[in-house]
């Protein structure tokens, strides 16, 4: 069946007819600003103090846009005659979100939890090289970070707190004084009294009964 000559204008003019009766649902961008979820892929914030340096999120970039410099510092002993250990030590942490595709491996590959999500989305430059965020801007935008969402009440202590309030509990069980036991001074003072050796009450029972002067029968009569 051929079309009817008109009939997609006539559709277009329907969609335009219903939309012209609707209310207007537009942002008024920069003056309002959008509510974002929590979960936003905005930007990529750094929390300095868990970076080991492993270099996995850096492996794992589809993009290689993360740049990561380091070296070695020797710690000494902690202990008399213990050994020294090497630990690596952050030199420079950017990430070149010119290059970033907002995959988030980075931050899922985390063993330490050094990557973070932010939903904030204006850092647009006019300069592509202001593009890479080093160590210090990547920290700042940690402040953004909002706060994880509450578990479910049901759900089960996440095991950070757990091993947490296990070393509160045993650090306070060594520095409470030693609890005393119930009745210590008596317990004392019958250890301190003289015991009867186990011999002394079967031989009184042994000894036989003391005599008196009482008359034996038939003598009466003869006083």
């Amino acid at each position: 069946m051929a079309p009817i000559p008109g009939s997609g204008l006539a559709k277009g003019l329907a969609v335009t007819l219903r939309t012209m009766t609707k209310k207007s649902v537009t942002a008024q961008y920069p003056d309002a600003q959008p509510d974002l979820p929590p979960r936003t892929r905005g930007v990529i914030g750094l929390f300095e103090e868990n970076c080991t340096v492993c270099m996995l999120c850096a492996r794992e970039c589809p993009d290689w846009c993360i740049y990561i410099d380091s070296h070695k510092e020797t710690v000494p002993a902690a202990t008399p005659g213990g050994r020294e250990r090497s630990r690596n030590v952050l030199d420079r942490f950017a990430i070149d979100f010119s290059l970033c595709m907002y995959c988030g491996i980075c931050i899922e590959v985390c063993p330490f939890d050094a990557l973070f999500w932010s939903p904030e989305f204006e850092y647009a430059e006019t300069d592509i090289r202001d593009l890479t965020h080093e160590r210090d801007k990547l920290r700042e935008w940690m402040w953004t970070v909002p706060a994880p969402p509450a578990l479910d009440p049901g759900a089960e202590d996440p095991k950070e707190l757990v091993t947490a309030r296990k070393t509160a509990d045993k650090l306070a069980a060594q520095q409470a004084p030693p609890a005393t036991e119930p009745h210590a001074d008596e317990q004392a003072r019958a250890a301190e009294r003289p015991t009867r050796p186990q011999g002394d009450s079967k031989q009184q029972t042994d000894q036989p009964a003391p005599q008196t002067d009482q008359p034996k029968p038939g003598q009466e009569g003869r006083e």
